[in-house]
């Protein structure tokens, strides 16, 4: 099947507001600033969890140690009390003060923007490296999570059964210019209309160009 991602980048945008940061709130309107290192520190913390309990850990984390030295010197034990709302608070503690150790050691306090060099940190893979790339450097990259793996799926534009397939595809079709984007509009349409049980197609922008849409009902 083939795409017009002129037109469909023109609609997402039409109908979502570009946003959905690692550790957003819900009600947020705009995407406020973080730093790369808030931003790489929340989307492990949004690993496997809900956007509002990364936000709640997120937020009580950085009001108390929002710098690489900070929280490289923070107790175990007081990091693990701020971000249980995350979840897996135990293994997520340890992984965030190693990432928090090795930055202000190795890279005096300035997250890298280098995939390969992100890509060496504990705890970080594909999906989160390009997000800080994204979010954190304005850096053009596709950070492949559940929501977009799903979605280019179900449109056709990939035919793949892992995230990191998905993201060599996209990297190839989709035009760098839509890069920046392609993430945020996805997660909300993801969330919003193409769900990963029910999907909305009733008042899905993008049935004309969907492959799962265009499939004969059973």
């Amino acid at each position: 099947m083939d795409h017009d991602f002129d037109r469909m980048m023109e609609h997402l945008r039409d109908e979502f507001e570009v946003g959905a940061f690692p550790g957003k709130a819900p009600d947020e309107k705009k995407t406020p600033d973080r730093s790369p290192f808030q931003v790489l520190i929340s989307t492990v913390l949004s690993q496997r969890t809900k956007d509002v309990n990364t936000h709640r850990a997120s937020e009580a984390l950085f009001a108390k140690y929002p710098t690489p030295k900070d929280l490289s010197e923070a107790p175990l034990d007081d990091i693990k009390e701020l971000i249980i709302p995350s979840g897996f608070y135990n293994v997520k503690a340890e992984r965030i003060k190693n990432i928090a150790e090795r930055i202000h050691h190795e890279f005096d306090d300035e997250v890298p923007d280098d995939l390969e060099l992100l890509l060496d940190l504990e705890g970080v893979g594909r999906k989160t490296a390009n997000c800080v790339l994204v979010y954190g450097f304005g850096e053009p990259a596709v950070p492949v999570d559940t929501h977009v793996h799903r979605i280019s799926n179900r449109l056709g534009i990939a035919n793949t059964g892992h995230p990191e397939e998905t993201e060599k595809v996209l990297e190839k079709k989709i035009p760098k210019r839509y890069w920046i984007e392609i993430n945020k509009l996805m997660v909300q349409f993801g969330k919003k209309i193409c769900k990963p049980r029910e999907p909305r197609c009733e008042r899905c922008p993008l049935t004309n160009m969907c492959r799962y849409c265009k499939q004969p009902t059973p």
